[in-house]
């Protein structure tokens, strides 16, 4: 530096020790500068000041030599101390040049430019706050510091700063949120827990609503709090856990739509917790609010279901936010929108009702908020899509098409073309629970009136005795069916017929499900009348056997058996002509169905014609299993009408037909025994009744024509004989082409 240079008014012997490499004789050169100014403001001679302030900035802080910027910091801090309260005036001259120090790379001179600042900032106090901006920038630059000595300076600084914003009540937050919303991205570590702690501070001003800000920051913080260093993440959910206690206290003036997409791309494991936390405290607190991010919403909470109890908590906070959510979809949400913006309108003098002020700052939302709902099934149907998606997500997700086919159906029936083929997969599923729930939605989409597909649009839902004509003729009109129905039918034999597996392990249970959802009369009813049609018959008497089975045996079919026993009414010998047209595939059904509807004399005709019949040993073994359902308690009505032997003979007839049939074996026994039992008619026969005349149960069943009924009979059993056959010229004769 030039040493001959005028820097009046600072003398030379000043500007001497100002630029002296030794520490002493710059700390007496500034308490010669303080003396100085301290004459300038006693004579208030402000021009002189900034006259100073300019060269100890401009030829000294920064000049180019080290110990010239030395010395310009501590002549800078000088002035600041000589000025007193009026250091308020001359701030930016004096603030500007040492935060330029904070960039140098001698780490000594970015010490001393923090020891002026802090000498700066103790004398002006909260004059300071207009130039808070750019202190906060520079320290957070200081934070990240390599030297621990700048380090511990800046730290000293800082916490000065902290103490006068903390008093103060005019500090700017509007101008310091964009800064705060820059720096906050910052992956120092330093940096981070700089920006955590000040955030820590002014949310925990009084005078200061952070709260309000919160969207313009919210995602820096999660950020923050997927750091690595365990002290950092401890701090930012301190932080953040104040944020939701006060969000809690004044939901009205929290922006839940603007923050409710920042909790749903946080899903990483170090801060799920967190991020379910909030969005279940969101859900219940901004309720309806939320919908149109109810997609991503399930996007996030959805794989969480499925954790195991290492993240229990996460678990649980992720079930409740489901939980909340679904609660929030209403029949509402399935109204055009001008329908509900009509019904949502308020009235023009809402008057005051007491109890119901909760929350009603949401309530001119209502009417704006739309349900996602094309985004929620989208969702779901990838989900369903997913092979690794864990069980308890598959039964959420099948739990909200569910609930969505309830509460939204006629908007839920444009998407069923597109889910109907994934519901049916899922009937694969490993989980009993997952199919379960599959079979209540598809039941639901098969018995919705939503899903009438008539000329006349979709049916009243008052209506819920709809009948359905479906293919042959046949009519089902226990409950609402529609177009939905029949076609699932369709599709669940066809599975059944492609996964023969399906059908062995799964496929009672489905049905048994499929009974209790959609009546039984209507899932045996059209199951026949598919399988009347059926081209595969070795599935059409695999099928029948499986239904046969399920009839006789199941609880859920009680009432059924019950219609069938008697044939009394019309509906009933109707529903008995579709069930044995198609029980015609396998022979021993058929008659175990003439055994249930007590048509003895069918059944003894249909046994005369086992004769011409092959019998296999799979025949036999299906004689068998009837024989023991005889000694069921699902037969005790048939063995009792064995001690009525004059009007019971073509019972006795047909049972001694199947033991003829039998082999010696367990089977041929126990039917042999029970018949041995059967009384002499003679004894049976009481005083007033001398010979009672056979009674044809046939005559008070004028609906169903029994010879027709028999060539149906043996024109299936045609076809079957036809089948196998063919089956073994194809087995004698491999190489033969067809």
């Amino acid at each position: 530096m030039n040493t001959e240079k005028d820097f009046s008014p600072l003398t030379p012997s000043i500007v001497r020790a100002l630029n002296d490499k030794l520490y002493e004789k710059r700390k007496v050169a500034a308490l010669e500068i303080e003396k100085l100014v301290r004459e300038f403001v006693a004579q208030n001679n402000s021009a002189q000041i900034r006259h100073v302030i300019q060269i100890l900035a401009t030829e000294f802080a920064l000049s180019q030599h080290p110990h010239s910027r030395k010395g310009g910091l501590i002549g800078l801090a000088a002035c600041s101390i000589a000025l007193g309260k009026d250091s308020g005036s001359y701030l930016k001259e004096l603030i500007d040049p040492v935060l330029t120090c904070f960039n140098d790379s001698d780490s000594r001179l970015r010490y001393y430019a923090c020891e002026a600042l802090y000498n700066i900032v103790k004398v002006a106090r909260g004059a300071v706050l207009p130039h808070f901006n750019v202190l906060f920038d520079g320290l957070s630059k200081l934070a990240a510091d390599p030297d621990p000595n700048v380090k511990s300076g800046s730290e000293l600084l800082d916490r000065l700063l902290k103490d006068i914003v903390t008093e103060s009540n005019k500090f700017d937050l509007v101008a310091f949120v964009p800064l705060l919303r820059e720096r906050i991205y910052s992956n120092n570590q330093y940096a981070r827990q700089f920006i955590i702690s000040w955030i820590h501070v002014l949310e925990s001003v009084p005078d200061i609503n952070l709260l309000d800000y919160l969207p313009e920051f919210l995602d820096g913080l999660f950020q923050i709090l997927g750091d690595s260093s365990k002290e950092i993440r401890r701090m930012c959910e301190v932080v953040l856990g104040e944020f939701l206690k006060e969000i809690k206290k004044n939901p009205s003036s929290v922006k839940f739509a603007e923050m409710a997409n920042i909790l749903v791309i946080h899903s990483n494991d170090l801060i799920q917790l967190t991020s379910m936390t909030w969005m279940r405290e969101f859900i219940q607190l901004a309720g309806r609010v939320v919908l149109p991010y109810s997609s991503g919403i399930l996007t996030a909470v959805l794989p969480c279901l499925s954790y195991d109890d290492r993240k229990k908590s996460t678990k649980e906070a992720a079930s409740a936010c489901n939980h909340s959510l679904m609660k929030l979809v209403t029949p509402e949400d399935d109204e055009d929108d001008e329908e509900s913006q009509t019904k949502s309108s308020p009235p023009e003098s809402p008057g005051s009702i007491p109890g119901q002020c909760i929350h009603t700052f949401f309530l001119s939302d209502r009417s704006a908020v739309t349900l996602d709902l094309d985004g929620i099934v989208q969702v779901l149907d990838r989900h369903l899509h997913d092979s690794s998606t864990g069980m308890m997500t598959r039964i959420a997700v099948l739990k909200w098409l569910y609930h969505l086919y309830i509460k939204t159906p006629r908007k839920m029936f444009k998407h069923t073309d597109s889910l109907f083929p994934m519901l049916l997969k899922t009937l694969s599923d490993e989980s009993d629970e997952v199919i379960l729930k599959d079979l209540e939605v598809l039941a639901e989409i098969a018995s919705s009136p939503a899903g009438q597909t008539d000329t006349s649009g979709l049916c009243d839902s008052s209506d819920s005795k709809t009948e359905l004509h479906i293919p042959g003729g046949k009519i089902i009109n226990r409950m609402l069916m529609n177009s939905y129905f029949y076609k699932f039918m369709i599709n669940l034999l066809k599975r059944f017929s492609l996964e023969r597996k399906l059908l062995e392990m799964r496929g009672a249970f489905i049905i048994r499900q499929l009974c209790l959802l959609l009546h039984a009369e209507n899932v045996f009813h059209s199951m026949a009348d598919i399988l009347l049609k059926e081209e595969d018959l070795k599935f059409a008497s695999t099928m029948v056997q499986t239904l046969n089975t399920i009839l006789l045996t199941s609880a859920e079919l009680f009432q059924l058996r019950n219609q069938l026993k008697d044939l009394r009414t019309q509906e009933s010998c109707a529903l008995f002509c579709c069930l044995y047209r198609s029980w015609c595939h396998n022979p021993v059904a058929t008659v175990s169905l003439c055994f249930l509807t007590q048509n003895y004399q069918h059944a003894y005709d249909l046994i005369q014609k086992f004769g011409d019949l092959e019998v296999t040993v799979d025949f036999l073994m299906e004689v068998d299993k009837l024989v023991q359902l005889i000694e069921s308690p699902i037969f005790t009505y048939l063995r009792l009408q064995l001690l009525d032997v004059e009007h019971n003979p073509y019972l006795i007839k047909a049972l001694y037909g199947l033991l003829m049939l039998l082999p010696q074996s367990q089977a041929f026994q126990l039917l042999s025994h029970r018949l041995s039992c059967v009384p002499n008619p003679e004894l049976m026969r009481t005083v007033e009744d001398p010979k009672a005349p056979v009674k044809d149960k046939r005559l008070a069943q004028p609906h169903i024509d029994y010879s027709e009924l028999l060539q149906h009979f043996d024109r299936v059993q045609s076809k079957h004989l036809e089948v196998r056959h063919q089956r073994a010229g194809r087995s004698e004769h491999p190489d033969r082409k067809l």
